[in-house]
């Protein structure tokens, strides 16, 4: 089965966004590829998911099956697990669905944009996985807002104290917009 049968492997054909996962932002032999990269099956052997959407039917993602949605996202999905993204997976596939695959895209592209400018200035060692679930689960419009407010911190303070400023001021904006976090971090 080869890996490259789709094109976006920042979006997975469950509707995750791989492209914001901290696996995707890993280095070292813990980095996931996304959906269907190169060396996807040697991380996610038995993803039913991928292989029935993409390696059977040729598809990009589970919305644009006529079989959408099926019993995978009864099991699968919507919350059955723990990994906070997945939350996102129905919303993501219904808004591809409806809206295409391109706007997704794009979207997305502006999210991994804000998450990697929030990685390269504001991670303190630990804040991944946070940074990651903000830009995951939070409105494209507040995602910006808080970029521009990182960016207004400047060289004002050093990358610890940014990176609690950025952290306190996502929370108060998820607090606000009744957005559930649930992320467990180490002290």
């Amino acid at each position: 089965m080869a890996d490259s049968v789709k094109r976006y492997s920042t979006i997975g054909c469950c509707g995750i966004d791989c492209g914001l996962c901290p696996r995707f932002h890993t280095k070292g032999a813990s980095v996931c590829p996304g959906c269907c990269g190169e060396g996807f099956r040697e991380k996610h052997p038995s993803c039913g998911v991928a292989t029935c959407c993409a390696s059977k039917r040729g598809l990009e993602t589970c919305a644009d099956c006529g079989d959408f949605p099926c019993h995978r996202f009864k099991t699968e999905s919507a919350g059955a697990d723990s990994f906070v993204t997945h939350r996102k997976m129905l919303p993501n596939l219904d808004f591809i669905k409806e809206n295409g695959i391109e706007l997704f895209v794009d979207q997305q592209q502006m999210r991994v944009d804000i998450l990697t400018d929030f990685l390269q200035k504001c991670d303190d060692g630990r804040s991944k996985s946070f940074y990651c679930i903000n830009c995951a689960l939070l409105p494209i419009g507040e995602l910006q807002d808080s970029h521009r407010y990182m960016v207004s911190l400047g060289d004002l303070v050093d990358t610890k104290e940014k990176s609690k400023r950025l952290e306190n001021y996502l929370q108060i904006i998820a607090k606000d917009l009744m957005v559930d976090l649930k992320l467990i971090r180490k002290k």
